[in-house]
């Protein structure tokens, strides 16, 4: 299959071994990520040090995105794909040698590294996003972006555990060089992949332009922008309550650290069943269905989360609901990515995918400052029905706005009629 070539009965050998080198790759990024934070955590102790280290990886994601999508269009996916890559691995390698040379690392060169690697991060995620369409059939693309979540989620539960125990036996300057051993897995790997549509290059960046095009692009569907903007919501009333997790097991069911990390576990879990449930099953003609039933159901679980017991029966029943909202929470963005990659040509598609991932990442930061004192002043647990509540209201508000409600009908229509 050449890079030109529409889409053949070959693609899943293009799009697997591409999702084993991604679940590589992220594995050992997330497990240098996690040993950035422990090694801060353990040598600190400070709250502040660690919201501060969360944002600094967070904000990029949150201004760059509406930005990077024109380069996503118009430039070599392949080369975004490995350039960030290299990047976080160098930075890894800094970061070695400056620990092999001085015991305490400066905590203004950890912060210059995660900022480096988010911004590298930062132009992965559209570029990944924007390359699925044209390497997977159409009516594949649901199921391929729930694998692609499984991948993700899957990073997730390993890494931590995995890091956990790595970072007590091996050298902080040894383990941060599992990043560029992941570079060095995937690159070659997309190298060979082929990518059947590549953008037009001769056409000029011109970023504020490229940005208003994307965003009036995406709000011109109004029902797929109506999504959107409750998926903003969405999750700026879901972040602040996943973000309490440990406070939560610590604090108010008076868990242990160990109890807390199963909590998390258990999260992460149910978010890879969610995916694996969507990869398995996700040809759905109306994706809003499934949608509306995973916000029913994570809004359900936060509420009765939040009016627990504070002892060791209720961190049991939190677990389980806990577990129960991590397979509903993967639904809303895999289904809306699926929908957005539907709905718009390739070659704009970076563009779009960079306004909403904006609109996605900007609840983090706001959650993590908000979450905080809020939670000292109302309970943490209020946080949970704060959540709860707010999404079954989002869920309402979809199913009295008909043109977003009925949006994935009429785009699986018009794909049909093509």
């Amino acid at each position: 299959m050449s890079d030109n070539q529409p889409i053949t009965r070959s693609w899943q050998k293009n799009i697997y071994p591409f999702l084993t080198g991604q679940f590589v790759s992220g594995v050992t990024s997330m497990i240098v990520q996690y040993a950035i934070i422990w090694y801060l955590t353990k040598r600190t102790g400070s709250a502040t040090i660690l919201s501060l280290a969360t944002l600094v990886g967070m904000l990029p994601m949150v201004l760059l995105s509406p930005l990077i999508g024109p380069f996503v269009d118009r430039h070599n996916k392949k080369g975004l794909l490995i350039i960030p890559d290299i990047v976080s691995a160098s930075v890894a390698i800094v970061l070695s040698i400056v620990a092999l040379i001085n015991t305490n690392i400066p905590i203004w060169i950890i912060f210059i590294g995660l900022f480096i690697r988010s911004v590298a991060q930062t132009f992965q995620m559209p570029t990944i996003q924007s390359m699925m369409p044209p390497m997977v059939p159409k009516k594949q693309l649901t199921r391929v972006n729930g694998q692609l979540g499984v991948v993700q989620n899957s990073n997730l539960i390993i890494a931590p555990a995995l890091g956990a125990l790595l970072f007590a036996i091996v050298p902080l300057p040894l383990l941060v060089l599992l990043d560029p051993i992941g570079a060095m897995f995937a690159t070659p790997i997309n190298l060979w992949i082929r990518i059947p549509e590549h953008p037009v290059f001769d056409q000029k960046i011109r970023l504020m332009d490229d940005v208003k095009f994307g965003l009036n692009k995406l709000r011109g569907k109004k029902g797929l922008w109506i999504l959107t903007l409750l998926g903003t919501a969405y999750t700026l009333l879901f972040m602040p309550a996943t973000t309490m997790y440990p406070l939560m097991t610590l604090s108010y069911f008076h868990g242990s650290v160990g109890e807390a990390g199963i909590i998390e576990g258990i999260f992460s879990g149910g978010m890879l069943i969610g995916g694996a449930i969507i990869g398995v099953f996700g040809k759905w003609k109306n994706r809003v269905l499934p949608i509306l039933l995973s916000m029913s159901v994570l809004g359900i679980a936060f509420i009765f989360s939040g009016n627990l017991s504070g002892d060791m029966k209720g961190l049991i029943w939190f677990g389980i609901l806990n577990g129960i909202a991590g397979i509903a929470s993967p639904f809303f963005s895999t289904l809306l990515i699926a929908m957005l990659q539907q709905s718009f040509p390739s070659e704009m598609l970076g563009r779009v995918m960079g306004i909403f991932n904006s609109l996605m990442n900007i609840s983090g930061p706001v959650g993590l400052i908000l979450a905080g004192p809020l939670a000292d002043k109302i309970g943490v647990n209020s946080l949970f029905i704060i959540a709860g509540i707010g999404t079954l209201i989002c869920g309402l508000l979809l199913i009295a706005i008909p043109v977003a409600r009925k949006y994935d009908v009429n785009l699986q229509i018009s794909l049909d009629e093509k």
